[in-house]
């Protein structure tokens, strides 16, 4: 499929200061978008700004933002918002991982995953909808998991938390799939990032993993879908991983 030309168009990628989030930021500013990237730590996400800067094609801006504050994310938005002249493209990618069995997995660590994973793109779409609807569409890409379907043990944070967000996804496909807004969620298998759980393959080498860059590229195809079309959910699998 075609690259889509974003030119003109503003984005907004959560959790981008490395890995898939990067990626994609990479990728949509390459194709001509202005791009806004956050991540929690201020330092991180100027960081990755300037490297994306440096490589060219769209504006891109850093912003520290902790997707488990309201008030943080609704300041995102409406700063993308209005140094972009709107909103075009969402991509919730900004994600935690805590890993044990529910007896001994602490609050803390629950409350973390919950509320980054889930909440945190509830308030993200929840702010970037309204200016969707003013700028007559838009699209919203969730990074979801396969976690999202296919639990494992030491996993109830993080499958609740992906669980719940192909729930939400679908559920808000519907609520605005009339105003022009698209919404999609990726589900990655293993993907070769710093984020990696026991649910995750272990191998002498990891070159069968998908990388954050094919995760980068389903965005682009998605986007360059004609109007009529909206793939909802997509599954991504490395092709040949260790045989068990």
């Amino acid at each position: 499929m075609s690259r889509p030309d974003l030119q003109g168009k503003a984005a907004i990628v959560t959790g981008a200061s490395k890995g898939i989030g990067y990626a994609t930021a990479g990728a949509l500013a390459e194709c001509g978008a202005s791009v806004m990237i956050c991540a929690r730590d201020a330092a991180d996400v100027e960081a990755a700004a300037g490297r994306l800067r440096e490589r060219g094609g769209g504006t891109v801006v850093g912003r520290r933002c902790d997707m488990r504050s309201p008030d943080e994310v609704h300041q995102l938005v409406t700063a993308a918002a209005e140094q972009f002249g709107g909103l075009d493209i969402l991509v919730n990618n900004a994600g935690v991982g805590r890993f044990g069995p529910v007896d001994e997995l602490s609050l803390e660590a629950w409350h973390q995953v919950i509320e980054t994973n889930l909440n945190g793109v509830f308030y993200a779409c929840h702010a970037a909808i309204p200016w969707m609807r003013q700028g007559g569409g838009g699209w919203i890409i969730n990074i979801g998991s396969l976690a999202g379907k296919n639990p494992f043990a030491g996993g109830a944070a993080y499958n609740a938390s992906k669980f719940g967000l192909l729930g939400f996804s679908e559920a808000m496909m519907l609520d605005v799939r009339h105003d022009d807004i698209r919404v999609s969620c990726i589900m990655p298998g293993s993907v070769e990032t710093h984020f990696s759980g026991p649910g995750a393959h272990s191998a002498a080498t990891s070159d069968w993993k998908l990388q954050p860059e094919d995760i980068a590229e389903m965005v682009l195809d998605l986007l360059a879908f004609p109007a009529r079309a909206l793939p909802s959910r997509v599954e991504m699998r490395p092709s040949k991983p260790p045989k068990r």
